[in-house]
């Protein structure tokens, strides 16, 4: 995607990763905010960028997607960050509410598996959270999308497939999903236990996941004392 970590990323992987083809799929495409500056940029940075339309939770989409990638530039790699929360109390979960928050994460990943199994992929990396291993306050929802996300990439290892799950902390606000947190939020966050990573420590630490074997880690900050402090 173009917002919020996805655009992050994406000046990541060109800048720092010498990627010069990336498919930026999201369900606005190039109507997107920033998606056609975000493209300009990479592009000014000599990368080839397509902005794609495609409900990655749609697995006749993401098949189209797939199918439209030109042979002479295959997928090699995988990214997904996209996610969404609804927080509420387990029993004010609706049908509906569960799956505003399963479907661009646990579906839209499985689709992705499913597209990818027989391509020779160098990664196919996914963006969890802590939440989906501590759990967190109203978040059970999303806390169960990240496990299935972490299962995932866990299936893919087994199966001798590239896989790897990257259970995030809170990040400083880079628009999206995480342009909303407002200071309180920051603030409770770091008394908590768990303060946001910068951008420059995410990226440091993306890179570092990359370099590991594991199928799934938590990126994230802790603050030892205040976690002791709660007990």
């Amino acid at each position: 995607g173009t917002g919020g970590l996805g655009a992050v990323l994406a000046r990541h992987l060109v800048t720092e990763r010498g990627v010069r083809h990336l498919v930026l799929a999201g369900r606005r495409g190039p109507d997107a905010p920033g998606a056609g500056e975000l493209a300009a940029e990479l592009a000014g940075r000599g990368a080839e960028v397509t902005l794609a339309v495609c409900d990655v939770s749609d697995p006749d989409a993401v098949g189209r997607l797939f199918a439209a990638v030109p042979a002479e530039h295959p997928v090699t790699a995988v990214v997904h960050t996209a996610g969404t929360l609804d927080d509420g109390l387990v029993e004010s979960l609706t049908e509906e509410r569960l799956s505003a928050v399963l479907r661009p994460k646990a579906d839209a990943v499985w689709h992705l598996h499913r597209a990818t199994r027989d391509l020779d992929l160098a990664a196919f990396v996914v963006f969890s959270s802590l939440a989906g291993t501590t759990g967190a306050p109203g978040q059970a929802n999303y806390a169960a999308a990240n496990a299935f996300l972490d299962a995932v990439a866990r299936l893919r290892r087994d199966a001798g497939l590239p896989g790897l799950s990257l259970g995030w902390g809170p990040w400083v606000p880079t628009g999206g999903m995480t342009g909303a947190l407002a200071e309180q939020d920051l603030e409770r966050m770091s008394r908590s236990g768990t303060p946001p990573l910068t951008a420059e420590q995410g990226l440091a630490l993306f890179d570092a996941a990359l370099a590991q074997p594991r199928a799934a880690v938590l990126p994230a900050r802790l603050d030892l004392a205040a976690l002791r402090g709660r007990g």
